[in-house]
């Protein structure tokens, strides 16, 4: 019988060999989970039984090691953070997949979030406000103080702003207040969250492209959803400017 825990260690380098990459890319919030999740994997095979001394000897170096960089990480974006000068960049190249909004915004949404302002022209059509609603369960899900969410965006004839108010009455059962206002001028495209974080989205909330049909992979689940090609540019500030209330 094959000694340690094989299918634990075989985790943990697939998760750790993506943590290096990100980080090699300087994508380091990204790169800090993976290391998290790696470190733990790498924690579960050290506890293992049957593991013989140098194989477990060889493990430690490796949590050490892999523990040492995510502490370096760690201190390095929060003086980037303090300095106001961090900034992070994710190229997403066409019909890829894997950039869910909880894989690109999941990380930097907690319980110090109270306040989320979006700028986004193009939330008008059906899919567009589903992807609204979509980002919205995400944050009360992630936010457990969340109180309001602020919209800016471009007006469209029809049934915008039904489907509007009825987001807004089904957030407010959360208690979350969500206020919309028009721009006819508006073109930026970013996420502002009262814990410092901004994500600017070069396409905005809609840089998925439409599933293949109403039962392919990819219609729930958006880590499985084709991208269309667009950068994400995340930044941090103390003082994050807010939209007018």
């Amino acid at each position: 019988m094959m000694a340690g825990d094989p299918v634990a260690e075989k985790a943990a380098a697939s998760v750790l060999k993506r943590a290096v990459e990100l980080d090699t890319a300087k994508r380091f919030t990204e790169s800090l989970v993976c290391y998290q999740e790696g470190l733990q994997l790498l924690m579960e095979a050290l506890k293992a039984k049957g593991q013989e001394d140098g194989r477990r000897a060889e493990l430690r170096k490796r949590v050490v090691d892999y523990m040492d960089r995510a502490e370096f990480l760690k201190k390095h974006v929060e003086n980037e953070k303090e300095a106001g000068k961090y900034h992070e960049k994710i190229e997403i190249t066409a019909n890829s997949v894997g950039y869910s909004y909880q894989k690109v915004l999941g990380r930097f949404l907690d319980e110090h979030v109270t306040r989320v302002e979006i700028e986004d022209p193009y939330i008008r059509s059906i899919h567009q406000v589903y992807n609204l609603l979509r980002l919205s369960e995400l944050l009360v899900s992630n936010c457990r103080n969340l109180k309001s969410i602020f919209l800016l965006t471009g007006r469209e004839p029809g049934n915008q702003q039904e489907m509007l108010d009825e987001l807004k009455q089904s957030l407010a059962k959360h208690k979350v207040v969500l206020t919309v206002e028009y721009s006819t001028t508006l073109h930026d495209r970013e996420i502002r969250l009262d814990n410092g974080w901004v994500i600017k989205i070069g396409r905005g909330l809609d840089y998925f492209r439409p599933p293949e049909g109403k039962f392919s992979l990819g219609y729930c689940d958006f880590d499985l959803r084709q991208c269309h090609a667009t950068t994400i540019d995340i930044f941090h500030s103390s003082t994050v400017r807010s939209i007018p209330k």
